[in-house]
């Protein structure tokens, strides 16, 4: 079942005690907060787009068949500057893999 947020949607493809995995969709010219988790690092494996994506204080571009590793506690953010959706795998592991695991530091939606 696919969550729609503000800057595009995700579905589960695997929920497990020990990791979750999600495909998720960043819709033209929108970004994710800037953000953290204290519970989980992640991995994330482009499958369409660029993604521009900031981790800690650097920010690099990433294409298709490019990934990364997010450390847990870790400041990030993804944006898509292009005018195609950004398509990505995301690999969650740590000990807890909830929603409300995000501190957002910044956010264009006014969410918390």
């Amino acid at each position: 079942m696919k969550e729609y947020r503000p800057w595009g949607y995700y579905e589960v493809l695997v929920d497990e005690p020990d990791h979750k995995i999600k495909r998720i969709t960043v819709y033209p010219k929108q970004r994710f907060s800037l953000q953290r988790h204290l519970k989980r690092d992640e991995h994330w494996f482009v499958l369409g787009g660029t993604a521009n994506i900031t981790i800690g204080t650097s920010e690099k571009s990433y294409a298709a068949g490019q990934s990364l590793d997010i450390p847990r506690e870790i400041l990030h953010r993804l944006r898509n500057d292009e005018d195609v959706d950004v398509t990505f795998i995301e690999i969650q592991t740590g000990d807890y893999f909830g929603e409300d695991d995000i501190e957002r530091l910044e956010d264009d939606y006014g969410r918390r």
